[in-house]
């Protein structure tokens, strides 16, 4: 039997995001972390001092989609002005096992 790759859409993938627009003080972290564990997506998520939100996230590449489209619209106090996300290197490749709210660093 022939060992295949394994899908893209199967392998995982950690990702950094950042979120900005009117996100702090409308549910947003609340949101993102029922949306991970919905998806079934561990890492994290936080504010930063600046007003954006943090996150970084690992799972399937079909589970972060999912989760980075909930980020893209928000609860619905937010304002989504933009969601920046790219692979996850240095200290924010570690994601935690399960899925936590971070305090502001």
């Amino acid at each position: 039997m022939q060992n295949r790759p394994e899908n893209d859409t199967q392998r995982t993938q950690t990702r950094r995001v950042l979120i900005s627009g009117t996100v702090q003080g409308v549910g947003y972290r609340d949101g993102f972390h029922r949306a991970a564990l919905r998806f079934g997506v561990t890492g994290w998520v936080r504010n930063l001092r600046d007003g954006r939100v943090e996150a970084v996230i690992q799972g399937t590449s079909a589970a972060l989609d999912s989760v980075i489209a909930w980020a893209r619209r928000g609860p619905s106090m937010a304002r989504v002005a933009a969601v920046e996300e790219w692979p996850a290197e240095g200290e924010h490749a570690r994601a935690h096992p399960d899925f936590m709210r971070l305090p502001t660093p």
